[in-house]
């Protein structure tokens, strides 16, 4: 058995909703993992906000909007009567439930509800057009076995146990529609599993059922070995190990969530990012081999703030970097980077929220400089120690450039650069040019 999920833009039209059906109508079983339809998720946080301002009248106004544009779709997706006629009570149940939220108190319990319903809303529509095209296909409630626990985690056997009970409760199907993003908590109320949203779910049924692989189709045809926006002639990467992905998602490479395909990772099944937009380009693999001796794909993430601490009396101190980095903790700010010397230490950060209060804090240790509007620049792949020269490539690429700091070693997989925001363009399209093209 497969797992699919298809992000917002892939069901976001009736149109695009046909051609999701196109693709997935193969005659294999698979488990399809759906997220809302392209902006619904907006107008549903928008008419959260309006109830956390006590504006009603306001969220009632939103509701209206968006329920007229689902029932445009509905004209517009089914062929019979019978099932646009379904599929409006449907609707109008669901925008009635929405409406109940503006009569009482709201708080992030009600919020977590209303914010959910877009994927409620869509996997049933699709649901009820391949029952239409006389598919073979079922939906299973995402919220009867996705949860969490009590620390906010995936609670995997109650996972594994709980779909393999909606499963054999409707046997045989072909398709089986779910839900992306939406759970519940330990204590069963609705919640959100956050972290990468629906490619999390589709990655955590993908290990619960043992999936054979597990498919994420977007707008993008695979991970580029370089940002399309800012760097001529990028091209998809072909393979990646789940380690690559994982440090281009946290540097910046936005189709993918750093955390999400954890799960498939330790279950050893294979991911696939596809583009519905383009079905015949092989698109990347992701797996737990490696591919020696290559250099995969370069990222860049922004917004980046370098502080440097610089001390005579840290040479040789004992717990010195133990006090720092307990700094940060106590002000719940992670760091992306950290090189030390003799007499001192630079790190770098993306949550500024605490900075001053961290800086006055590090001020007790020593010097303090900061350097704002920064970039790091990740470069990926097969770079293990043993591998010589890989590291004098990337760094060769960046000679015209001026860097901060470096970071090398901390994996098999990764040298980082920290460089001003204004030379980024220049820095991906010299590495590019040096390492791909």
């Amino acid at each position: 058995m497969k797992v699919l999920k298809f992000g917002g833009t892939s069901v976001g039209t009736p149109q695009r909703m046909k051609d999701v059906v196109k693709l997935i109508t193969d005659g294999e079983q698979k488990i399809v993992v759906l997220s809302a339809m392209s902006g619904t998720t907006n107008s549903l946080v928008e008419i959260s906000d309006y109830l956390y301002k006590k504006n009603p009248e306001g969220a009632n106004e939103t509701i209206n909007v968006l329920e007229k544009k689902y029932r445009k779709h509905v004209d517009e997706l089914y062929t019979t009567d019978a099932m646009k006629q379904q599929t409006l009570a449907f609707l109008k149940e669901e925008f009635n439930y929405l409406r109940s939220f503006t009569k009482g108190i709201f708080t992030m319990f009600e919020e977590k509800i209303i914010v959910g319903q877009g994927e409620i809303i869509s996997t049933n529509m699709v649901t009820n057009y391949l029952l239409e095209q006389g598919y073979n296909a079922a939906l299973i409630p995402a919220l009867e076995f996705m949860r969490t626990d009590k620390n906010s985690e995936p609670d995997l056997e109650y996972i594994r146990e709980k779909i393999h009970d909606q499963l054999n409760a409707v046997p045989g199907k072909e398709i089986y529609i779910t839900q992306g993003f939406i759970c519940r908590n330990a204590y069963g109320e609705i919640d959100n599993l956050q972290r990468g949203g629906s490619d999390y779910s589709a990655s955590l049924i993908g290990a619960a059922v043992g999936a054979s692989e597990i498919q994420i189709w977007t707008d993008i045809d695979g991970m580029h070995n370089n940002d399309p926006r800012f760097v001529k002639n990028t091209s998809p990467v072909n393979h990646l190990h789940f380690e690559e992905a994982a440090e281009l998602a946290y540097f910046g490479a936005k189709i993918l969530h750093p955390t999400c395909v954890q799960p498939a990772k330790y279950a050893g099944i294979p991911v696939k990012l596809l583009n519905t937009m383009d079905p015949t380009a092989p698109g990347t693999i992701i797996s737990n081999e490696t591919e020696q001796g290559k250099i995969k794909a370069v990222a860049a993430k922004d917004n980046i703030t370098a502080i440097r601490i610089t001390s005579s009396r840290m040479l040789l101190a004992y717990g010195f970097l133990r006090k720092v980095f307990e700094i940060f903790e106590t002000y719940k700010t992670s760091i992306d980077m950290i090189t030390t010397s003799e007499v001192g230490v630079s790190v770098s950060i993306d949550n500024t929220a605490n900075l001053n209060t961290i800086v006055d804090e590090l001020k007790k240790f020593g010097h303090v400089q900061i350097y704002h509007d920064m970039c790091i620049i990740c470069v990926v792949g097969d770079l293990q120690s043993d591998n010589v020269g890989f590291e004098s490539k990337a760094t060769e690429a960046l000679k015209e450039v001026p860097v901060h700091m470096i970071s090398y070693g901390g994996s098999d997989h990764n040298i980082s650069f920290l460089i001003s925001a204004q030379d980024k363009q220049r820095a991906l399209q010299a590495l590019s040019d040096n390492l791909f093209n």
